[in-house]
């Protein structure tokens, strides 16, 4: 019979932990559908279907998280949503 020794290994990792934070884009009867696209896709840096994709959640769930990342990246990019006439907040 055979004696197997196991040795265990301690590995520490270490990790950054960032919050991430979401940009939450709000339905309104005011913007088009175009409007929104064009708005996301300059903005936030969409492609032009998932700008659309976006869009269409918006219009028929009334909120979609359309950028998530840190609060120092996304606090300019809601600004320039809101300056577009979007409703927006980060979470």
């Amino acid at each position: 019979m055979s004696i197997k020794e196991k040795t265990l290994v301690e590995v520490s990792i270490n990790e950054e932990v960032v919050k991430q934070n979401e940009i939450v884009l709000f339905n309104d009867d005011i913007n088009t559908f175009d409007h929104v696209i064009d708005t996301l896709v300059d903005v936030c840096g969409h492609t032009p279907e998932q700008a659309e994709q976006c869009a269409i959640l918006v219009h028929y769930k009334g909120k979609c998280t359309v950028k998530t990342g840190e609060y120092n990246d996304l606090e300019p990019r809601c600004s320039k949503l809101l300056n577009a006439g979007l409703s927006a907040e980060i979470i």
